[in-house]
């Protein structure tokens, strides 16, 4: 049995309150995840494309205000 599978079983066995204390974990880790890729995709160039897309666009007149106005 691997080591997910265990965690699996554990967390299937946990009562609700337990549950939602490590859905809430696991929710804080990928976003602070999420946030360390983003920043580091950021620094190293990977997003530039769409900064230069984004300026292109706005010199071309073709971006929209976000939200839309009503």
């Amino acid at each position: 049995m691997s080591r997910v599978e265990e965690i699996e079983e554990a967390i299937d066995r946990l009562g609700p309150e337990e549950f939602r204390r490590i859905a809430g974990w696991v929710r804080e880790r990928e976003q602070q995840r999420w946030d360390q890729q983003l920043d580091s995709d950021t620094s190293s160039g990977k997003l530039d494309f769409l900064f230069e897309e984004a300026e292109r666009e706005s010199k071309e007149g073709l971006l929209r205000d976000w939200p839309p106005s009503k």
